[in-house]
């Protein structure tokens, strides 16, 4: 082990996987071939992944100049020496010994212990970007959407804190995750690095020979009783601006899914679906295609990355519009977080919901978006942002 503690946890799938092992990190200005190669020489393996949304910038001509606070790296591949399955306990990746068996169950104890979080220190979250200065860039987009060079744009503030330390990560992602019980949350801790992630959201999943996305564009806080929850369901799904923004990133998945798809197998499985967690209610669509076996994750991405409910649409043009108008480098957030299985079959969500933390700079990020549309009142945007961000930063108050 290193100084810190390495592993990766996944609540959803019970998986844990930790030990130094094999791993490729890819820097700014790195060859993204050596990225496919380093899965090809690992079929049969677990491999966990991290794709930073600025790998946009191998897929098309683009670049990302902002400040880049937390310096996440553009890519981590890491299949690591021992994966647990705690649905059963066994060792799926690397031999048991006592020994580690014993560290494993300490290990899930901390993870789930029913223990309260305490701060060790007062952490004051700050907003990047001040309500105004909000305002005046969703007033820039709404410009760039009736110059007709894009018609819905993911925009994005950072709040952050700095001189954090002795942070305990796990207490915090176990009293988060208790109360958001997010479907893609993650517990990682890697080289400087922590992320604790929250999401509600699949970016792809491939199985067989079967892709699916789940995009999430629509959101509604829960209700204090049941009565006003189902008026806040009716609320949200009879909301215009909402189900067109869905609709809108729908129609841009399908188109990316074309690109790779087998002629004719790409359908929209659901439509602005109305799904219900812990904290909010979102609409979600799904959609689903057919692809060869064979189909290397490299040329999935090269389609689909980054994925379209956090650029907007149409994709190229937004993201360089997103450059120009935010204040903050997205880096891991709003990019994606996910399993690698041994049959070559992956699940990857979207990194949003996040606190992402840089042990060696001690400053945690929790950055939050909402869909731009010329039907965007940006007072209101910027309170959707607050209700995303304050179910993370309540924990710190």
């Amino acid at each position: 082990m290193q100084t810190q503690e390495e592993f990766i946890y996944f609540p959803d799938k019970q998986l844990i996987g930790f030990g130094s092992g094999e791993r490729f990190v890819m820097l700014e200005g790195a060859d993204f071939s050596q990225f496919q190669a380093f899965l090809d020489e690992r079929i049969g393996k677990y491999i966990f992944t991290c794709l930073s949304y600025d790998l946009k910038n191998e897929m098309e001509d683009l670049k990302s100049n902002n400040p880049d606070h937390i310096e996440f790296p553009i890519v981590v591949l890491w299949s690591p020496d021992y994966v647990v399955d705690f649905t059963n306990g066994n060792f799926v990746q690397g031999q048991e010994t006592i020994e580690l068996r014993n560290y494993v169950s300490q290990l899930y104890a901390k993870i789930t212990d029913k223990g309260s979080f305490s701060l060790p220190q007062s952490i004051e979250f700050q907003n990047r970007i001040t309500r105004d200065e909000y305002i005046t860039s969703v007033n820039k987009v709404k410009a760039e959407i009736q110059y007709g060079n894009c018609y819905e744009l993911n925009f994005c503030q950072e709040f952050y804190a700095e001189n954090v330390s002795k942070l305990d990560t796990i207490s915090l992602f176990r009293s988060i995750h208790e109360q958001t019980k997010a479907p893609f949350s993650v517990l990682m801790h890697f080289e400087d690095w922590s992320v604790l992630c929250f999401s509600p959201e699949r970016y792809i999943e491939k199985v067989g020979s079967r892709l699916l996305s789940q995009p999430i564009k629509g959101t509604i806080r829960r209700g204090k009783d049941e009565i006003e929850d189902d008026q806040l369901k009716k609320s949200l799904q009879g909301d215009r601006k909402e189900v067109s923004e869905n609709v809108m990133i729908t129609d841009l998945v399908r188109n990316d899914f074309s690109r790779i798809a087998k002629k004719g197998s790409v359908q929209v499985a659901h439509l602005c679906e109305l799904q219900t967690f812990e904290t909010l209610h979102h609409l979600v669509s799904t959609i689903v295609c057919e692809v060869e076996e064979n189909l290397s994750l490299e040329a999935i991405l090269r389609a689909s990355f980054p994925m379209g409910s956090m650029t907007g649409a149409p994709k190229v043009s937004v993201m360089q519009i997103i450059e120009k108008l935010e204040f903050f480098r997205r880096g891991l957030y709003s990019g994606s977080i996910g399993i690698i299985f041994p049959d070559g079959d992956f699940d990857l969500n979207v990194v949003i919901r996040s606190l992402l933390y840089n042990n060696k700079k001690n400053v945690l990020s929790c950055s939050v978006g909402s869909a731009i549309t010329m039907k965007s009142d940006p007072e209101k945007e910027y309170e959707e942002c607050l209700v995303k961000v304050n179910k993370i930063l309540k924990f710190f108050s």
